[in-house]
């Protein structure tokens, strides 16, 4: 079987086999449609198929989506602290994707508001797995070296997945109706559990994808308490950067979206917001790669930045034109601010906790501050455009977006430096990592 050296990790070198590196492309590539569930097609599918006479509208749609929102934030710790905890790491992704997607297939065959909730909410519990179990699973086969070049090519797979599924689910809606969005799915998670089968359990070093240390593997130490999540002051930090990140971010295609609504009319906004999101999905997989080859040679502070930069850019630059088009070009812009954010965000998190075997559990922490400010941002948006227009709520979004550049360019430390001595962690707490708190 060939084999293929990844790099030096914990333990010294660490030599994955093809097979694996093959199926973790396709895991990352098959599961991006999965992951998320019906996503916006719930809404489509409650509301124009479904319709007022089942008793479905915009209003109970609504509050599907927020309870099953809610429950899955919450979620999110619990998650990654299964991850930690498990060395069943490919069954727990197996699961997960049998949850969503037999949560998704049974909607057509049931009409109750509770049952659908139910069913709902289970996707969304369930979809929290995938995140801290592919980066796990990621870190346990290739080790802390090469994780963050890695990491850049999984979110490579993961936008080309999520635009081929766009692409085919518009293209296939339009022939055979919104149901194929179902087959669709259904053919995916059978296609990511083949993938996840490639990956040989034996390949992931369960240790390593919790973040232990080989000091600690040899002394066969135990992973840290929870409670030392939030003694890591650096980590608390950038919890709160990414909450910001999101909160600047989350409502800007929300907003276009409905801006499009007004200009062009529905039946237009709606094939503009699919371009929006196929093109910018396209950007992103080449910037994801990028920053993966790069983040262990640039930085990452500096390429953190530069997706808070892109992020206020793109808000001032939607206040320049209501020309359609200037705005779904505009949009494109998400791919890079996007991409950056997707790629970094779980290497910078590594280089945060390595040492202390809580990385999944941290994933999910930090996680859940995102999914606050995102859930955040389409209320606040929502209600600055009702009082004073769209132009002003895209200004406020970039005024947060520069806000969280000067927060990170101030207060972040560069990370970097932690995976060439995450195993020399400072005295004192013996499980932080050689990070500064302060830049």
């Amino acid at each position: 079987m060939d084999r293929i050296e990844t790099g030096a990790g914990a333990r010294g070198s660490r030599t994955t086999s093809a097979k694996a590196l093959r199926g973790l492309d396709a895991l990352n590539f098959f599961l991006a449609d999965v992951r998320d569930g019906l996503g916006p097609y719930l809404a489509i599918y409650l509301i124009a198929v479904r319709g007022p006479d089942q008793g479905w509208n915009e209003a109970t749609t609504g509050l599907v989506m927020t309870i099953a929102g809610i429950l899955g934030l919450v979620a999110q710790t619990p998650a990654g602290a299964l991850i930690d905890a498990t060395n069943h790491k490919r069954a727990v992704v197996i699961g997960g994707a049998i949850a969503v997607t037999a949560s998704c297939l049974v909607l057509p065959f049931i009409t109750n508001f509770y049952l659908v909730t139910a069913t709902q909410s289970i996707a969304h519990v369930a979809g929290t797995i995938f995140p801290p179990a592919l980066a796990a699973i990621t870190l346990g086969l290739v080790g802390p070296k090469m994780f963050a070049k890695r990491i850049g090519r999984n979110e490579g797979f993961n936008h080309a997945g999520n635009a081929v599924s766009a692409a085919l689910a518009g293209g296939l809606a339009y022939f055979f109706g919104p149901v194929v969005v179902f087959w669709l799915m259904g053919i995916l998670a059978a296609l990511s559990i083949g993938a996840m089968l490639m990956v040989p359990a034996d390949a992931i070093d369960n240790d390593l994808a919790r973040g232990m240390t080989e000091e600690e593997e040899q002394a066969q130490e135990k992973p840290s308490g929870l409670a030392t999540l939030l003694q890591n002051r650096a980590l608390l930090l950038f919890a709160v950067l990414c909450a910001i990140f999101h909160l600047a971010n989350a409502a800007m295609l929300t907003s276009v979206g409905q801006l499009l609504t007004h200009l062009s009319g529905k039946d237009h906004a709606t094939s503009l917001i699919a371009v929006c999101i196929v093109a910018a999905q396209c950007v992103m997989v080449p910037v994801a790669i990028f920053v993966g080859a790069k983040a262990d040679v640039i930085g990452r502070k500096p390429i953190f930045l530069t997706a808070f930069g892109i992020l206020a850019l793109r808000g001032v630059l939607y206040t320049l034109s209501d020309n359609p088009f200037w705005l779904v070009g505009v949009q494109l812009l998400d791919g890079i601010g996007a991409g950056v954010y997707g790629a970094l965000f779980p290497i910078v998190v590594a280089d945060l906790t390595r040492g202390g075997g809580r990385f999944n559990a941290a994933q999910g922490a930090v996680a859940t501050a995102q999914g606050i400010g995102a859930s955040l941002s389409a209320t606040l948006a929502g209600v600055i455009i009702v009082s004073a227009g769209y132009s002003t709520a895209f200004l406020a979004l970039a005024a947060i977006a520069a806000l969280g550049f000067v927060l990170y360019f101030a207060l972040m430390p560069e990370t970097r430096g932690a995976v060439r001595a995450g195993s020399e962690p400072e005295s004192g707490g013996g499980r932080t990592p050689a990070v500064p708190v302060r830049a």
